[in-house]
């Protein structure tokens, strides 16, 4: 008497279904980036201030009284005795993110901290205490 028929999706519901989770994971993918990305740039800036705590306090303490010239690309170069910001300003830098260099050009340092894909950070003797900018050392 009663017929019971099964029913099953059809193929443009389920067409529609595929396509709403893959527009809900590059939506999730593409902010999850953007935080990485603002993550990472917190970093680089908190380390370029240790950077130039380590600098005021290097040319304080050093016979010459001037700033210092290093870099931390690699771990090998971060702890490098003569070169190596780890060492010579006695630092912990995780050079994983960012490759960290001093230069000095007049007296003056620039501590940069760069990264392929978001920029370089400066921060310029002048101004230690100001916060560190992308693109430029900070008016």
């Amino acid at each position: 008497m009663y017929k019971f028929r099964r029913r099953a999706f059809t193929l443009v519901e389920l067409i529609l279904v595929v396509s709403m989770v893959i527009i809900l994971a590059v939506i999730g993918t593409s902010s999850s980036n953007k935080a990485k990305n603002k993550a990472i740039s917190k970093e680089a800036i908190s380390n370029l201030k240790l950077i130039a705590a380590a600098e005021r306090i290097y040319k304080m303490e050093s016979d010459t009284g001037v700033y210092t010239a290093c870099s931390c690309n690699s771990t090998a170069t971060c702890n490098n005795v003569t070169t190596g910001c780890n060492q010579l300003l006695k630092l912990n830098l995780n050079p994983t993110n960012w490759s960290y260099t001093v230069t000095l050009a007049a007296g003056a340092a620039t501590a940069t901290a760069t990264n392929a894909s978001i920029g370089t950070y400066y921060l310029c003797s002048g101004n230690f205490d100001l916060e560190p900018k992308l693109g430029s050392c900070p008016p």
